[in-house]
């Protein structure tokens, strides 16, 4: 998913067909040119000499290169061509929204396939002795510059190339600001690490609780009430649209994230910034009185995977987050983007 689209949603729920019955079943890497004179100052040469895992003209050839192979990709839904500048969970959602193209809308078509740049870019670029591979980009679209923004990470973990492997777009809050070192360097997190209740790679599991349970279980306690967080306990709440709430009950499984990986960064107020893939299969299933007389048609879109009527419409949805997390307080989920990858 490259790009925002007026099909993206922060949430997305199918609609079904029951027999006939309608209803919804900046920052610089720099080099070590600094001053390194000074007799007394073996630690300062040291610091001074640090670079950055790249420069910044390095990253924006990586951004450029990625900007021009997705919008040819994009026009011509060229998974094969895509995957040589994208991979990880963002490429999952890429290759969703090729495959349900079919079914868009003229209109939406024509946004997702014209021609986009990022802009207002800012680097965030670790040190090269930080142990990562990977550097992040704060930017705007220029098919939607009234929005917040993004950040985009971009890995070479696995490769000798950069791709991009995560794109959130900033909802409810603007990315905050990162805390750099003297070279304008930014520091990675451990997403093991806890930072208040939890750690990085410990969000999704936790965060799929407002899906699962409406957050009682846990959802709730653990992170602090956020418009994102509201909407997820909302499609939790709705259940089965009106017309088949008689016939079917829905509810939602956490589920493994294809593509496992969290970054995180540490911010300017000691805060953590985290990206992190989440995913969960919704379970659209008939009421016992009903199973022997109803079947469930999928939707146009589910039906590219399974066009079989069935008694359970189970649908597969990976996800990308942004959350910061408090050292003091509970974390904060302020962007998450599913994409349906899969019905059965």
């Amino acid at each position: 998913m490259s790009r925002p689209t007026s099909r993206r949603s922060r949430l997305r729920r199918p609609t079904v067909l029951a027999l006939g019955l309608t209803g919804a079943l900046t920052l610089t890497a720099c080099g070590g040119d600094a001053d390194r004179g000074g007799d007394d100052a073996p630690a300062r040469s040291t610091e001074a000499a640090r670079r950055g895992l790249l420069t910044q003209e390095a990253a924006a050839k990586v951004v450029d290169t990625y900007e021009r192979v997705n919008n040819r990709a994009n026009a011509e839904r060229d998974e094969k061509l895509l995957s040589t500048v994208e991979t990880g969970q963002v490429h999952e959602q890429s290759r969703a929204d090729y495959q349900q193209w079919e079914t868009w809308s003229k209109e939406d078509r024509k946004h997702y396939a014209s021609a986009f740049r990022y802009t207002d870019r800012e680097y965030l670029i670790p040190a090269a002795d930080s142990g990562v591979t990977w550097f992040a980009v704060k930017a705007r679209s220029s098919a939607d510059p009234d929005q917040e923004g993004a950040l985009l990470v971009f890995d070479r973990a696995g490769g000798s190339t950069y791709r991009m492997t995560m794109a959130v777009y900033a909802d409810e809050a603007p990315i905050p600001k990162a805390a750099v070192d003297e070279q304008g360097l930014v520091t990675p997190a451990d997403p093991s690490k806890r930072v208040g209740a939890l750690a990085p790679d410990q969000l999704d599991e936790h965060y799929e609780d407002f899906f699962e349970t409406g957050g009682r279980k846990k959802g709730a306690r653990t992170f602090a009430s956020t418009e994102t967080s509201k909407d997820s306990v909302e499609v939790y709440e709705e259940g089965p649209d009106d017309d088949l709430k008689k016939y079917a009950t829905e509810r939602y499984f956490a589920a493994e994230p294809a593509h496992p990986a969290v970054y995180a960064l540490e911010l300017a107020d000691g805060s953590t910034l985290a990206l992190f893939p989440t995913a969960h299969t919704s379970e659209l299933m008939l009421k016992p009185q009903y199973l022997s007389g109803f079947d469930i048609t999928p939707t146009d879109d589910e039906s590219l995977y399974d066009a079989t009527e069935r008694d359970v419409v189970t649908d597969e949805f990976q996800g990308q987050a942004l959350a910061v997390l408090d050292p003091k307080g509970k974390p904060r989920v302020t962007a998450v983007e599913y994409r349906m990858v899969d019905s059965r």
